[in-house]
């Protein structure tokens, strides 16, 4: 239903929920397949992908011709500020366990590892500080026997630069709206180009960084739990910079094709929230995980 814009908008019956669940379903059983080392596992997740990539192209799409059509009201655009609302919500919870067990293996685990004699006998060089659990000859040590020596990554080098994009690229996205909401449309595209670039850049050294870790720190995955938390903690921030970076190409080739008007442009907004709130981990991530 469209038209009046105080009704209440009942949208036409969709295929693109049952596309999505086929995606999932077909991705899922991909990634059983390939886990159990049975042939075609590789190649079933992969169609899973593609197939929840031609839902979303798809989904999206329509939204977006929808909106542009003039078809929703106050009632869809308070709906959608509510679902992107909750979704944040949902992903400030997914980093708040991931800092909670950062937080209870630095503050609470060490420090009972350390506190008996039990881990004295099982691991005479077994020292409770933070990120090292043991030292040898002046070398951080990960763990006993074949566990790997590693260096624990310093915040004054790349993850600084890094942290700097991000709050620079908040501004840049800051100021790309005002263009917005001032209908300067230049001011807009050239907001949000910078914003990409500095979106880039981050994804870039932080590829270098994980390069780096590997190659000449010792630090990987299997580095006990300060390389699982590390990689975990920045890891799946660096797939919402991505994640980040896909929207705010659409919303710039979008907004070079005319769309989004001063009081109407929740698909920027959207995409601005959600870039907001990657910054904001950053600055989390920075101080407790690189920092201190």
């Amino acid at each position: 239903m469209s038209g009046n814009k105080d009704s209440y908008y009942l949208p036409e019956p969709s295929h693109w929920p049952i596309v999505g669940s086929l995606a999932l379903l077909v991705m899922a059983s991909g990634a059983v397949m390939t886990m159990n080392k049975i042939s075609m596992g590789g190649t079933t997740l992969l169609a899973g992908l593609a197939i929840l990539l031609f839902m979303m192209f798809g989904w999206f799409g329509q939204v977006i011709r929808e909106s542009e059509a003039g078809t929703y009201n106050k009632q869809v655009d308070k709906s959608f500020r509510l679902g992107m609302s909750w979704f944040i919500f949902s992903e400030v919870l997914f980093f708040a366990a991931f800092f909670g067990a950062l937080f209870y293996t630095r503050v609470l685990s060490v420090p009972w590892l350390g506190s008996g004699d039990t881990m004295a006998q099982l691991w005479p060089h077994f020292v409770a500080s933070w990120p090292g659990a043991a030292t040898e000859g002046g070398q951080l040590v990960s763990g006993p026997g074949d566990m790997p020596k590693f260096t624990p990554m310093g915040a004054w080098g790349i993850p600084a630069i890094n942290t700097l994009l991000l709050l620079t690229s908040g501004a840049t996205l800051t100021w790309a709206h005002w263009g917005l909401l001032k209908n300067n449309r230049t001011q807009l595209i050239i907001g949000l180009v910078l914003t990409i670039i500095l979106a880039f850049s981050f994804i870039g050294l932080q590829a270098a960084e994980y390069h780096h870790a590997y190659t000449e720190l010792g630090l990987t995955l299997g580095a006990g739990i300060y390389g699982a938390t590390f990689f975990m903690l920045t890891g799946f921030h660096g797939f919402h910079v991505m994640l980040g970076t896909t929207m705010l190409i659409v919303i710039l080739i979008r907004s070079m094709k005319g769309h989004f008007k001063p009081d109407a442009h929740f698909g920027f907004e959207g995409a601005a929230w959600y870039w907001h709130f990657v910054d904001v981990v950053w600055l989390g991530l920075f101080v407790f995980v690189y920092w201190l």
